[in-house]
């Protein structure tokens, strides 16, 4: 069951969204807010998993809310502007349902949202999702050769596939998300499948015949996958 609060300045944006989540038999609503102010209010008090939270709103912009939490439950934005989709997947919500929205939407929306709190909470899974192109992509661990940082995004090369994908996230955020019983960050910019390693030098990292650079600061945790001095 995932506990969720509605959160809207329109009584009856609240009121459609309150007997929308009575009808999926996973959520359960602990509550409903006319404003993010009084969201924050319920987070101090109660557990939350999800929020359906509108963008434009009196005081602090449902966008604004997001950022501002330390601890962030999943989140979808219902709201009547398309233009904020971009600054919302960047936030890693969950969904973005533009109003009107229809029953079957919603309900599309609520099982992306169960899927992710089983990946999160459940057994440990072979695979992950990341935003691309504002939609969750499924990515298997086994599939992803190696991860390339550059600024704000990384590319994940995968063996599936001809052109990686590119993924606004930083290294260090990817390296979270990746079992590092299978992944070994080489690099400030470089993050390697460790059963791709085929061979490895004092700089280098090989992937077959792809040479991949190791970071001094890196080299003993290189130097741990050999189990040999480099």
């Amino acid at each position: 069951m995932l506990r969720c609060i509605a959160v809207d300045d329109e009584p009856l944006a609240v009121q459609l969204l309150s007997d929308y989540i009575r009808k999926v038999a996973f959520l359960e609503l602990v509550a409903t807010c006319g404003d993010a102010f009084e969201a924050t209010r319920v987070l101090q008090e109660k557990t939350v998993d999800l929020i359906f939270m509108d963008i434009q709103m009196p005081g602090l912009t449902g966008l604004q809310f997001i950022q501002s939490l330390p601890r962030r439950p999943m989140v979808i934005l219902v709201t009547a502007y398309k233009k904020f989709a971009s600054e919302g997947f960047d936030l890693d919500v969950v969904d973005y349902l533009i109003k009107p929205v229809g029953l079957d939407r919603f309900m599309k929306a609520c099982f992306k949202a169960q899927e992710l709190y089983q990946l999160r909470h459940g057994a440990p899974a072979d695979y992950f999702f990341v935003n691309v192109d504002y939609s969750l992509v499924k990515v298997l661990f086994s599939d992803i050769v190696y991860i390339e940082g550059s600024g704000d995004y990384v590319k994940i090369h995968l063996s599936s596939a001809p052109r990686p994908l590119l993924v606004r996230m930083s290294t260090k955020a990817m390296e979270g998300e990746l079992p590092s019983d299978r992944f070994l960050r080489i690099h400030k910019s470089y993050i390697v499948s460790k059963d791709g390693v085929t061979a490895v030098r004092k700089n280098s990292v090989f992937i077959g015949s792809l040479e991949l650079p190791v970071g001094e600061t890196y080299r003993e945790s290189v130097r741990g996958l050999t189990g040999r001095e480099l």
